[in-house]
């Protein structure tokens, strides 16, 4: 009896020292991952998968770095992986509906934004990237008259951005929005870069792709804000020219 006790011990001494070391990879990645090291952040999770094969924040991390690594696929595995370890974060997941949309999964991107206005029906972004994976399926004018309905978004130009997508307004009047009430420089630097993605991803999708280029590369470069959105802009100016 004795000697079964301290076995069993033994055991139970690894298996939670391994969980403090998954844990602490875990949190070394993250610290990685403010750095902009999203190489080193994705070797850091890959060993705290190792340890705790179920450590789902591990998956949702290396998911977003492995997006912001240009590897799609990986991070859509990695997005999935993290809803069957975590299904109560199924409606908030926008991360996946992104990279649904750059793996040409339109269906269930589409599908993905439409669960998330179900957690906050206020986000243009939303509605947008969701008419983004409707548009290949069904067309850009059954896309607009399926845009999710969007109240009043606070972030300036959003509201004038969605008018946009629904062709109420011209790109020249997201502009305009943008630099309403002489803003200071670093909020006229986060709301140019959203009127220049959405300007760019509006372009491409209504298939004009060289005047999406440089709005595209204008939000991935000159006004690049430090966020998973930014990530996003640059991965976008990436694959436009890098892809023909």
């Amino acid at each position: 009896m004795v000697c079964s006790c301290l076995v069993l011990d033994s055991a139970h001494v690894k298996v939670v020292r391994a969980e403090e070391t998954a844990q602490e990879l875990l949190q070394r990645a993250a610290q990685t991952a403010a750095k902009n090291q999203s190489e080193e952040a994705v070797g850091l999770l890959t060993r705290a998968i190792a340890f705790e094969p179920n450590l789902a924040e591990a998956y949702y991390l290396r998911g977003r770095e492995n997006f912001r690594r240009n590897q799609i696929d990986a991070s859509v595995r990695d997005f999935e992986k993290f809803l069957e370890l975590r299904p109560d974060r199924k409606s908030s997941l926008w991360e996946l509906g992104i990279s649904y949309y750059y793996a040409g999964n339109f269906d269930a991107g589409a599908k993905q934004f439409e669960m998330y206005q179900t957690f906050d029906n206020n986000d243009v972004e939303n509605a947008v990237w969701r008419f983004l994976c409707s548009a290949p399926q069904v067309g850009l004018a059954a896309a607009r008259e399926e845009l999710l309905p969007i109240a009043n978004d606070p972030r300036i130009p959003l509201m004038a951005i969605y008018a946009l997508y629904q062709g109420r307004k011209t790109p020249h009047d997201v502009l305009t929005a943008a630099r309403e009430g002489n803003p200071p420089p670093e909020a006229l630097k986060t709301r140019m870069f959203y009127a220049h993605l959405y300007l760019g991803l509006f372009f491409e999708a209504t298939g004009d792709r060289e005047a999406a280029k440089p709005h595209v590369a204008k939000a991935a470069t000159e006004y690049r804000i430090n966020h998973y959105m930014g990530d996003v802009a640059r991965v976008h100016h990436e694959r436009l020219t890098q892809t023909k």
